[in-house]
């Protein structure tokens, strides 16, 4: 009776642990590269699971939450313009009732820095929301940093 009981409370925690598993649908990575003496430009891409969307930085006020990238100022480099994205799919989701643009698979995102220096350290955070056909992940930041030299 005891092995059984033994076995009945295994088996139950194997199913608990799992549903628990954490849904991580996007993995980021990051490069960066001199494009002269004074410029670089740092690569942030999203790897994004089958299924799953990553929500564009353009994203209209009432709809899912934007990508939105955050850079500190820094005494080592100056942001030139804005974060550049690829082409995102633009497509009408019911669920916030507007047309949305989001990415699947993958997007490399691209920001131009004026170097003060021969090299710097870009640190920065990323925050971003990730949706499938089922279900929406709540918003999520993440830091980097990324080296230049």
């Amino acid at each position: 009776m005891k092995k059984i009981i033994f076995l009945l409370s295994v088996l139950c925690l194997i199913k608990v642990s799992a549903y628990s598993q954490i849904l991580k649908p996007v993995t980021w990575s990051y490069a960066a590269k001199k494009t002269g003496p004074n410029t670089a430009t740092v690569f942030i891409k999203a790897n994004i699971d089958q299924g799953w969307h990553l929500y564009s930085q353009f994203v209209k006020e009432g709809g899912p939450v934007k990508t939105t990238f955050t850079f500190p100022s820094s005494m080592a480099y100056v942001l030139i313009g804005s974060t550049a994205e690829p082409k995102a799919v633009s497509k009408y989701e019911s669920t916030f009732k507007m047309n949305v643009s989001y990415f699947e698979k993958s997007a490399i995102f691209q920001q131009k820095l004026k170097l003060k220096g021969k090299s710097a350290t870009v640190k920065g955070s990323i925050e971003f929301m990730v949706c499938n056909d089922k279900q929406c992940l709540p918003p999520e930041q993440i830091d980097f940093s990324i080296l230049v030299n």
